[in-house]
């Protein structure tokens, strides 16, 4: 059963942005031992909050279904690849990142941002989920914890000696069922001097370009 209310405000979700039907999950392949199974397919039907104006799924999935053999590995698209790095070029330069600096990426996939910290010398620290596309990351010498991120998650990364000067979220706040949870997350875990910063698709564009395909399951917000 979904969720009856906004995952922001909690209000009444009533109004549809767009209804695409039933579907599978997106980037969850069958397996030849599932082929005389059913697929399980759930509602795309998207609201818009009439309180808040966030556009969102109800959710029908959990993120463990999602998310527990995670299909899409970051480090496959070089052009995202180079964006990595041209971000951290960016950021150690205009922010003086150094060797007594803590970097924490929050959905960090196989570590193909955190790596170009390491290889500067920079303490890094990845969360994912993934458990799969985790274990990629630890190959290439970047610790990862594997967890979602929430309150509790940040509590515990903080108590390990991270918490951070730079936390980094990129393609993951649409991922992220309990929108309140995760924003307290990053309060726990940031130092107070610290700094954000989020990357996500704009719904502007989504509407203005047409690009119906990135409404997926695992996009539980589409945000403005």
């Amino acid at each position: 059963m979904g969720q009856s209310g906004c995952r922001s405000c909690g209000a009444t979700l009533e109004r549809t942005f767009i209804d695409l039907g039933m579907s599978p999950l997106a980037n969850s392949y069958i397996k030849p031992d599932q082929l005389n199974r059913m697929e399980p397919f759930y509602p795309l039907h998207v609201y818009v909050c009439e309180k808040c104006l966030l556009v969102q799924l109800k959710q029908f999935s959990t993120p463990h279904d999602i998310f527990s053999d995670y299909a899409y590995f970051s480090s496959f698209s070089d052009s995202w690849l180079a964006h990595a790095k041209a971000y951290v070029d960016m950021i150690v330069g205009r922010f003086g990142l150094d060797r007594s600096s803590k970097v924490v990426e929050i959905a960090s996939n196989d570590g193909y941002l955190l790596q170009n910290f390491v290889s500067r010398g920079i303490p890094a620290l990845g969360v994912e989920p993934a458990s799969n596309i985790a274990e990629v990351a630890k190959k290439k010498g970047i610790q990862t914890k594997v967890a979602f991120f929430g309150a509790s998650t940040a509590r515990d990364v903080a108590a390990d000696g991270w918490a951070a000067d730079l936390i980094i979220g990129n393609n993951v706040l649409a991922h992220v069922p309990d929108l309140n949870d995760f924003v307290n997350g990053l309060k726990v875990l940031l130092k107070p001097t610290g700094l954000i910063t989020m990357e996500f698709p704009h719904l502007l564009q989504l509407m203005q370009q047409n690009q119906f395909d990135t409404i997926y399951h695992e996009h539980f917000s589409y945000f403005s």
